[in-house]
């Protein structure tokens, strides 16, 4: 035989047997692949190749007939199918490229083993197939999917000759009022004639736990089974609502952080809640399929920490279990990669860690709970008792999607079961927490009203005592009344007689200076006296000469004799020098009116009455009584704008220009090093309602200790001797009376600058 044949033959002989295998698991009869492999081996040595392939065919196509009589689901009136996942097969489609009409006609299915088919988590898409055969006296048929979190579900209905009848597409990627039907559940409904069969294509994908449940009934029985699901919700969410009013009037009540945390919880676990039930997408975000896509990958983590968050509150756990409460705080890892994952587009294994991530900070939450507990925290049963009920919700949600549990009614309304039980004796324990307070707080008023009854009586008895002792230092304060009053006259008489010493130590230096300053003029007129004398004796002498000329005698010798005097005399020169002398005493006396004229100003003996000055006026008169003390290296710039008269005391302000150029004049002359040139720059400003001068010296300069207490009493820099201390306090006193301002900015070893700011009509 050859070998082609014999290959041939081979591998038709084994897929006859596969599908003997298939069928006989199909109908629970292992015995019936004994009973093929038998005809098999009887007929294959008794046949040609030709008539051993019809009969394969032949078997081939009874075994295909055989099998699908076998998996056709059929429905009957007032029947629902439900969880019917034996009966059907599956397809992957790992790459999601597989067309309707190759998946219709793959023959690489597999028989599904659970009764709802659980597909994890993958990137693939599933193709389930399934026929179904109408039983009912009607002709229309429900399909529908009770698991709202698919991302993608595609129907199709094929007839018995393979010509595709309908369509349907739905699932959270889709906007939701694209669906026939406002249903948050993907439903079908598809028309079927009675007695007949059809083949329904069922595509899912989606990034999270893949579960199929199937409903299939007729249509008008399958909204009486959505409204027992819908009310079994419509309680969890009542519950949710009532426990979040509650706790937020608390909160407003108590304005205590750990209710915050827990209205934010229950926020948060009941929108997750109503995401895994679909009723987010139909009435939140219908139209954004984006947000209906990454949902539950948004609130989980939303959930749980501000559930942590929440216990971390409640249970103080910074307190009882400090170590364990900062460790608590890594759990924002876990969470933020699934994050990045579903937002890369990973979103398989965003959920999984999402859900691994759940159980561990449940657990973990438990553990820390019990932990607190034991420290003697008493509410923590409560959380324990609460979180426990949640807990086991959660545990039998993510079994059921490791397939480790059926998939059921409970087992599907465990978690929001649990959150429901959980959220509710958590609300409880939270009032406890309020009768805690109030009886710590009627605690607190009874000791209140101990402590101030204990005061009373003690203030009673100090009271007494304190009359005495009042009674005591009464006559001692008197006695001490009368002391202090004298010691305030002596201390009024020491700051006068100060504030005297002070103007007699400027009275004395003012008169030194007026003397140094006249004594230079008058000097000057002293010395050109005498040569004038002389000069005018000589010019008389010439004029009595010529008074004794004798008309009678000859005249030339005796002119002869007076020309003779005039050279003698050199008239010429005396004539000259008579105009030197005289313009010096003339200059003499101008200096010495300017100084009269200058102390005149100064002085201003009605100082009591307020008149309009002119401040520049003031400064020059200052800077010529001062003139004396200069140093040879002093520089006096002045820097004049044209002021307005500004109405004040002349006289006291007169004396702040003669203190603060006084002690600029020191700060300079006081420098430990020299400069060839130093600076006294005297600048006044027009500034509309107010005047300012400016007085800047570039002396030894202040630190800011000293600027801090210049303007004290007493307080000076000066060697003992030199000054009283109260040259500035003067200073700033004058200023506070004409409501001005005086700023002092100053370096060391640069300068200091006083700037002095007054109003024009004070």
């Amino acid at each position: 035989m050859p070998k082609r044949w014999k290959r041939l033959r081979h591998s038709t002989g084994n897929a006859f047997l596969t599908c003997a295998t298939i069928h006989s698991r199909s109908q629970s009869k292992p015995d019936l692949k004994a009973t093929w492999k038998s005809i098999i081996n009887w007929l294959y040595p008794h046949m040609s190749k030709r008539i051993f392939l019809s009969i394969c065919a032949f078997f081939l196509t009874c075994q295909a007939v055989l099998a699908i009589q076998a998996d056709t689901i059929q429905i009957a009136d007032g029947q629902v199918k439900s969880n019917f996942g034996k009966s059907l097969s599956m397809l992957a489609d790992a790459e999601q490229k597989l067309t309707t009409d190759a998946a219709f006609r793959s023959t690489n299915y597999i028989r599904l083993d659970s009764d709802v088919p659980n597909l994890g988590i993958s990137n693939s898409a599933y193709w389930l197939k399934m026929l179904v055969r109408n039983e009912t006296s009607g002709r229309e048929l429900t399909l529908q999917i009770p698991l709202p979190t698919l991302d993608k579900v595609d129907f199709y209905q094929y007839d018995e000759g393979g010509n595709l009848l309908k369509t349907g597409k739905m699932g959270d990627s889709r906007p939701y009022y694209s669906r026939e039907f406002d249903n948050p559940f993907s439903t079908f409904v598809f028309s079927l004639e009675s007695k007949e069969t059809a083949t329904i294509l069922i595509r899912v994908s989606g990034g999270e736990q893949v579960q199929v449940p199937l409903i299939l009934t007729k249509s008008d029985t399958i909204d009486r089974k959505n409204a027992d699901a819908f009310l079994v919700f419509g309680m969890y969410a009542g519950i949710i609502i009532v426990m979040f009013i509650y706790n937020f009037f608390l909160f407003i009540s108590t304005r205590d952080n750990t209710y915050l945390f827990y209205i934010i919880y229950i926020f948060f676990i009941g929108l997750l809640q109503a995401n895994f039930q679909g009723f987010t997408f139909k009435y939140l975000w219908p139209d954004n399929t984006v947000v209906a896509t990454y949902a539950v990958y948004l609130l989980t983590p939303l959930a749980a920490l501000s559930a942590l968050e929440f216990m971390k509150r409640f249970l103080h756990s910074d307190i009882y279990v400090p170590k364990l409460h900062r460790w608590l705080n890594i759990f924002y890892v876990p969470y933020g990669i699934a994050g990045i994952f579903a937002i890369i587009g990973n979103l398989n294994l965003s959920y999984q860690l999402l859900q691994v991530t759940a159980v561990v900070i449940a657990i973990t939450m438990l553990y820390t709970a019990w932990r607190v507990h034991t420290k003697g925290f008493q509410p923590a049963k409560y959380f324990i008792i609460a979180w426990s009920f949640f807990l086991l919700g959660l545990c039998i949600f993510v079994l059921k999607d490791y397939n480790l549990l059926p998939y059921n009614t409970i087992t599907y309304n465990m978690m929001p079961l649990g959150s429901a039980v959980e959220v509710t004796l958590l609300s409880f324990a939270l009032a406890d927490k309020i009768n805690v307070y109030r009886k710590e707080k009627e605690q607190s008023q009874e000791e209140a009203l101990r402590v101030l009854q204990e005061n009373e009586r003690l203030i009673k008895e100090q009271n007494i005592q304190l009359e005495r002792k009042v009674n005591e230092r009464t006559v001692e304060l008197q006695s001490a009344n009368a002391s202090l009053e004298q010691t305030l006259k002596d201390l009024k008489d020491a700051q006068s007689q100060l504030v005297d010493a002070e103007k007699m130590a400027g009275l004395g230096q003012l008169t030194a200076g007026i003397a140094h300053e006249i004594n230079n003029p008058i000097n000057f007129v002293t010395s050109n006296i005498k040569p004038l004398e002389l000069d005018i004796k000589d010019l008389r002498e010439v004029i009595s000469m010529y008074e004794q000329i004798d008309p009678e005698k000859e005249l030339n010798p005796q002119l002869e004799a007076i020309n003779s005097f005039k050279r003698q005399i050199d008239l010429g020169f005396v004539n000259d020098e008579i105009n030197t002398l005289l313009s010096g005493i003339g200059e003499g006396a101008r200096r010495t009116a300017e100084i009269i004229r200058s102390l005149k100003n100064f002085s201003r003996l009605d100082e009591n009455d307020t008149k309009p000055v002119d401040l520049n006026e003031g400064l020059d008169s200052t800077l010529v009584l001062v003139r004396n003390i200069y140093p040879s290296n002093l520089q006096v710039i002045k820097n004049y704008d044209n002021l307005p008269k500004v109405e004040c005391l002349p006289g006291k302000i007169n004396q702040v220009f003669m203190n603060l150029i006084s002690n600029a004049i020191y700060a300079i002359k006081n420098k430990p090093e020299q400069r060839d040139e130093e600076f006294l720059t005297i600048t006044t400003k027009n500034l509309g309602d107010r005047v300012a001068v400016s007085i800047k010296d570039s002396g030894t300069g202040m630190t800011e200790e000293v600027k801090n207490k210049i303007f004290e009493p007493f307080f000076t820099t000066k060697s003992v001797g030199e000054g009283t201390g109260l040259g500035l306090s003067i200073v700033f006193r004058i200023i506070e009376t004409h409501k001005g301002t005086i700023e002092v900015l100053s370096t060391i070893n640069v300068g200091t600058e006083f700037i002095i700011t007054l109003p024009v009509n004070a």
